[in-house]
């Protein structure tokens, strides 16, 4: 393949990631949250069922039972999943998401004998929550885009962009 075409390929390639990648993001992680979060309204049937009531019985010094903190984590995972994957009210979206993270690393400080094998050691558990960076790292992402901001698929755009339309990429 001479350049000429490898270069034309990797444009249009280049250019379709950077129109689409952000709203596939969204949509896949709001996919995840709407299924795990679907999986804890029934119990038992969620991997993380036991695990994340107990964090919460402890987080709320046992006044929230593991049946309404089940609940309430249900919803709040399904309404993630489905601000993400409607992509309205975005801010608050990402905002319970954050919450939500915050609470779902708890149990690496809080039973520390779940979740590490021995130190820099993760247990199945451990892994299963230390796998949220990644979704963390992907709703700053698309935090970063809530004003419209926008991905540049070719750094040559970039010098003939205004101030104002510089503003509004990520």
């Amino acid at each position: 393949m001479n350049r000429t075409v490898f270069h034309r390929i990797d444009r249009r390639l280049t250019h379709w990631l950077a129109e689409h990648g952000l709203t596939m993001l969204r949509i896949s992680i709001g996919v995840i949250f709407v299924w795990f979060g679907v999986l804890k309204f029934w119990p038992g049937l969620s991997p993380a069922d036991q695990l994340a009531t107990e964090t919460i019985d402890k987080l709320s010094f046992g006044l929230i039972s593991q049946d309404v903190a089940r609940i309430l984590l249900a919803i709040l995972e399904t309404a993630i999943g489905i601000g993400l994957l409607t992509g309205k009210f975005m801010r608050l979206t990402l905002l319970m998401l954050v919450f939500q993270m915050i609470g779902a690393a708890t149990p690496l400080f809080l039973f520390q004998e779940l979740t590490w094998a021995r130190p820099f050691v993760p247990t199945l558990e451990g892994q299963y929550i230390l796998k949220n960076l990644v979704v963390v790292s992907a709703a700053l992402t698309i935090g970063a885009t809530v004003r419209g901001g926008k991905l540049i698929d070719d750094p040559e755009n970039i010098r003939s962009m205004t101030p104002d339309q510089k503003a509004h990429t990520a």
